[in-house]
């Protein structure tokens, strides 16, 4: 597909969804001159204002849509107003999510639920949203955010793990599915990356953390954006249904 692409990325205000707007709305990302992007956000107005106020390349359109991912009629709803805002939809990025860590003796069902749906019905919800156009065009790119812990489990963080292996199998399913309507669909699942989540550990959970990962350091916001970007790129065109680990080497 020539000419500029379109994207759609939820949870873009903060962290690594932040960094995949940026990405995507970059000149010369994804094997085009820009994308223009619309990003869903569910809280902070303030960072929303910002990124809009980023993104003041005249090339890039960036839209913002305020809506809770875990619930289908408001994803239908932004989608469809994404789309006629855009134009059209080439790529969906599904990046939102929460935590709600505890051990599972002491965790509300509450926590599981909420942490279930923001995670994994939201993938559902937008990816469900997003299939007619992509199937009536023949082409889509959908990558969906997962996390090492779900490849590996981690304590204290049952629902959380739960999630985003859900995000996992869902993935490989729709790559089956949708792969002879030339749409791709992967997984990025990102290690310990330089967040706000991550800001708030301590110096000895930050020391144990690094030893875990052979290169050292945690990663960068930027780090995981940059494969969701080649995920999209026609580069990768043959690529589908595949998990990439953005941690640094700690789940080799």
């Amino acid at each position: 597909m020539a000419g500029n692409k379109r994207a759609i990325v939820t949870g873009g205000t903060r962290g690594i969804g932040r960094a995949i707007v940026k990405e995507l709305a970059a000149k010369s990302c994804c094997g085009v001159l820009f994308s223009d992007v619309a990003f869903i956000y569910n809280s902070c107005d303030e960072c929303a204002d910002e990124i809009m106020k980023e993104m003041d390349d005249p090339g890039t359109r960036v839209y913002a849509f305020k809506a809770d991912a875990s619930s289908l009629e408001q994803a239908e709803k932004t989608v469809e107003e994404a789309i006629n805002k855009l134009g059209g939809v080439d790529f969906l990025i599904n990046n939102a999510g929460i935590t709600r860590d505890n051990l599972l003796l002491r965790m509300p069902e509450k926590d599981f639920d909420d942490v279930i749906n923001a995670n994994l019905k939201s993938v559902f919800n937008y990816t469900k949203a997003v299939l007619k156009p992509m199937i009536k065009q023949r082409y889509g790119r959908i990558v969906n955010l997962a996390s090492v812990v779900g490849l590996i489990g981690n304590a204290g963080q049952a629902n959380y793990v739960a999630s985003k292996a859900g995000v996992i199998g869902f993935t490989k399913a729709m790559a089956r599915e949708l792969a002879s309507r030339n749409i791709t669909v992967n997984a990025v699942a990102p290690g310990f990356i330089q967040t706000s989540m991550t800001d708030k550990l301590t110096d000895e959970q930050r020391e144990t953390l690094l030893r875990a990962i052979p290169l050292g350091r945690m990663g960068k916001p930027e780090d995981v954006a940059k494969v969701v970007g080649f995920l999209c790129s026609d580069e990768a065109s043959y690529v589908t249904g595949q998990v990439i680990a953005v941690d640094g080497g700690m789940t080799m």
